[in-house]
């Protein structure tokens, strides 16, 4: 079965994205306030389509390809805007491209491992690397201070946070592909 209720929300991430760089074009706080909750609201749709798809048994490889897929295009799509909008204090574009370049390494090293018959298993650290680039996007996008705190701060913590648990996650994405391809050309 291919469209499960967990690939739905899978989709629904990916469709949100337009809508989420149309608000984050704006700098104004409602627009942040909007992309923020949106941005916010799709993230926790990833945890409940993985929940779903385990708890229902209808774990299929489209949602092994579209649910981590949306959930880099999400990311990807809003750093690349927060580098882009015209409001201080910015995201640094270093940092975003630090973040998709590993991202791409990632990708590029699963798909190499897949076309060698490799079984590359979904790390620990991605997931909460992801949980924490949700916290940076909503504190980023929020950016303004309500109720005593700065959300540009505290999104720039988690972001930071994210991208060296990223780095960190890649290289073992990395050493987990050589060690089994060094293994199965040791047996042959």
């Amino acid at each position: 079965m291919v469209w499960t209720f967990p690939n739905f929300l899978s989709l629904l991430r990916i469709l949100i994205i337009p809508v989420l760089v149309y608000l984050l074009s704006y700098p104004d706080p409602s627009s942040g306030l909007l992309a923020a909750s949106l941005f916010l609201l799709a993230s926790l749709t990833d945890f409940f389509d993985g929940y779903l798809a385990r708890r229902n048994r209808s774990v299929s490889d489209l949602g092994k390809i579209l649910d981590p897929l949306a959930d880099k295009l999400m990311v990807a799509s809003a750093l690349i805007m927060l580098t882009a909008i015209d409001r201080e204090p910015n995201v640094p574009p270093w940092l975003v491209v630090l973040i998709l370049s590993r991202e791409m390494a990632v990708t590029v090293i699963c798909g190499i491992a897949i076309v060698a018959g490799l079984v590359m298993q979904a790390e620990t650290l991605g997931k909460y690397k992801f949980i924490l680039q949700a916290f940076a996007v909503v504190g980023l996008t929020v950016h303004y201070n309500y109720w005593g705190v700065d959300f540009f701060a505290a999104g720039m913590y988690f972001l930071v946070l994210s991208a060296v648990i990223g780095l960190w996650s890649g290289v073992n994405y990395h050493l987990q592909f050589f060690r089994r391809h060094f293994a199965r050309v040791a047996q042959h």
